[in-house]
Order: C-alpha cells, then structure tokens, then sequence
C-alpha cells in the first residue's frame, strides 16, 4: 500500500498545511483541504507531492481523512 495519510501530510509544506486547515485543526481532514494542497503542489510545478488515487481511496475508506462533514 502507499503512504498513509500522516506520512504524506509530514511531506507537505508545513506553512501550507497550516493555512489549509487554521480553525479546522481539531477535527480529521477533509478531501476538500487535501484538493487544496494538491492544487497548490501543481501550481508550484511540484505535482511529485500530490497522493496517488490508491492512497486518496486508502485514506477515505480507512477513515484517515473524511469526504465531507455532516
């Protein structure tokens, strides 16, 4: 299997995480805040971050992160 969600958090930009989920921090994360991160890794020509689709799917079926809140 791929990263697991923590791993892959750890190798993000710290600053960025931190903007994408002040306010937030208290609750599991959101795909939305993950798209962010993702996009932003694009916009910075730096895609090699981003997770693969099997790890997107891995962390939402293991309940690392949500796919949306009620």
């Amino acid at each position: 299997m791929g990263r697991s969600f923590q791993d892959w958090l750890n190798s993000q930009d710290q600053a960025l995480v931190a903007k994408v989920r002040a306010g937030d921090e208290a609750n599991k994360p959101l795909l939305n805040q993950i798209n962010w991160i993702w996009v932003a890794n694009l916009m910075a020509q730096k895609a090699d971050l981003n997770p693969s689709s099997a790890e997107l799917l891995d962390w939402v079926t293991s309940g690392q992160i949500d796919a949306m809140r009620k």
